[in-house]
């Protein structure tokens, strides 16, 4: 009977073996993208094709469906055959803010499978090159002297940018203005232009405005330094203990995939993140790895819907914000 159960568990092995060498994939994959070319998920989304396309022997095609903050991406995926060949690169709003903020078009947790986190994208604060604020500190000191004076560009309810700044305000007992803008292009424009005191946002859309001059970041919204600019204080080190604002993204897919399909995505990840290139790579843009297991995405996005969930209902945050 021993033998016998040894044998059976053999089998199974080898044919998940089989399935992830062979039977799999059949064609081209097909990697949605719910954000438009140029910020960080697109970087995150082409650097892993190519490298994805390098693993499996088929070319892994990235798909930018932008709009609705990600959600037409989400159901896009959801409507696709969980055979595999259709994944997404999911943001940690569209998993976690966005379903506590509007109705979305989907039920990201019944009609998607979480298959892992890949990357992290932190926050960083910047000002206009030539505005008085100097570090976090002046901007907290202006704001608690002159409440709402102090104005914050954000990109839309519920976006990283306006939960920074809503945090911010928590931690420090301020009030800031907060102007919303369509993207973070004309937001950098006015910030630059001195009509917008700051904002938050993912670092690596910033990078090429603090190498030139045009923007000054004054505070790191992480838990260590930043390898790209190590001169930047982190917040949650200078005072505001718990001003760790971390973007990730990862990898999910439709809904029924089965557990084989999920551990060869996840295996897939994790392999390429492995990789010495692709470190470089992510680590020139400003990006660490997250990479783990499906049951560590998933208590990722428990922890961080409590998180933003009380900061949504604090500050009475609406779509139309």
């Amino acid at each position: 009977m021993k033998r016998l159960l040894v044998a059976v568990l053999a089998m199974m092995a080898l044919a998940d073996s089989a399935f992830a060498q062979a039977a799999f994939p059949t064609k081209d994959v097909r990697f949605i993208n719910g954000f438009p070319a140029g910020g960080s998920s697109d970087i995150i989304g082409r650097l892993l094709a190519e490298q994805f396309t390098r693993q499996i022997g088929r070319t892994v095609v990235v798909d930018n469906k932008a709009g609705a903050s990600g959600m037409i991406a989400a159901l896009e995926t959801a409507k696709s055959p969980p055979d595999g060949h259709t994944i997404l690169l999911a943001s940690m709003a569209m998993m976690t803010v966005l379903p506590q903020l509007i109705k979305t078009n989907i039920d990201v947790d019944k009609d998607l499978t979480t298959i892992g986190n890949v990357a992290g994208v932190y926050n960083i604060l910047v000002v206009g090159r030539d505005t008085k604020f100097k570090s976090w500190q002046d901007v907290q000191a202006e704001a608690k002297a002159n409440p709402e004076k102090v104005t914050c560009a954000t990109v839309g309810s519920g976006s990283s940018q306006q939960l920074s700044c809503a945090l911010f305000m928590a931690l420090t007992g301020t009030k800031l203005t907060q102007v919303p803008y369509r993207g973070g292009a004309p937001a950098i424009v006015d910030m630059t232009g001195g009509r917008v005191d700051m904002m938050w946002g993912n670092m690596p859309e910033f990078m090429g405005q603090i190498r030139g001059g045009g923007l000054r970041a004054i505070g790191y919204g992480a838990d260590a330094a930043s390898p790209l600019l190590p001169e930047v204080p982190v917040i949650s080190k200078t005072g505001l203990k718990d001003f760790v604002i971390h973007n990730w993204f990862g990898l999910v897919g439709p809904a029924g995939m089965t557990p084989e399909m999920i551990r060869f995505w996840n295996d897939q990840v994790l392999k390429a993140v492995a990789s010495p290139e692709l470190k470089q790579k992510f680590a020139d843009n400003g990006l660490e790895i997250v990479a783990g297991t499906k049951e560590q995405f998933d208590k990722d996005i428990a922890e961080d819907r409590l998180k933003w969930g009380k900061i949504i209902r604090d500050f009475n945050i609406k779509p139309e914000n």
